[in-house]
């Protein structure tokens, strides 16, 4: 895992994001999803991995309904300092739009693969990811599978069916985890 397409994608000196590096956290592993109106409104979902955090853009963004099943499309790795950016990549920049963290929270490994023994980096190798996130709005078990004989880069996001599980809309919850705000309220 390397931060070199996050890197050459990037124009530091007039863009504010992080230019991060690898790291290890050694503590609980971290789940962030980023609100991003870029060419298109999407939202960033990126787990921490092997010090960096794994990256996908869901056009519809995510959702706590099991019958939803989310295009979610796996982008360039990001440095684990991506998870508190929040504000505007101003024009003529790789991304450019305003940026809000909707949510975040840590992740474990679902008991599935857990019982298999597998680690993250195996079960995303295989093209199936379980977890279960602990985060202020997406709680509760979920999947990254990807699809096969599709693009090289698609997968899907699932809500699995438990306690957590619901058919309220989730994107209404609009506001920033960390600020307050939301997209409109960045200048």
């Amino acid at each position: 895992m390397s931060l070199n397409k996050y890197t050459q994608k990037r124009n530091f000196n007039s863009s504010n994001e992080p230019k991060g590096e690898m790291e290890k956290t050694g503590g609980e592993l971290i789940f962030v999803v980023q609100k991003h109106a870029a060419s298109h409104l999407h939202y960033d979902f990126r787990l921490e991995m092997d010090g960096v955090l794994k990256s996908w853009a869901i056009p519809k963004g995510p959702s706590m309904n099991p019958a939803d099943k989310r295009l979610a499309i796996m982008v360039e790795d990001h440095p684990y300092d991506y998870k508190d950016f929040e504000g505007v990549i101003p024009e003529g920049n790789y991304g450019a739009g305003k940026v809000i963290v909707w949510d975040r929270g840590i992740y474990t490994l679902a008991e599935d693969s857990d019982k298999n023994g597998n680690s993250f980096k195996e079960d995303l190798n295989k093209g199936h990811l379980g977890f279960i996130l602990k985060g202020s709005k997406l709680k509760g078990e979920f999947a990254l599978v990807k699809l096969k004989g599709k693009q090289e880069n698609a997968w899907l996001l699932i809500k699995k069916n438990d306690d957590f599980a619901e058919n309220d809309d989730v994107l209404l919850q609009d506001k920033s985890v960390i600020s307050s705000r939301t997209l409109e309220d960045l200048v």
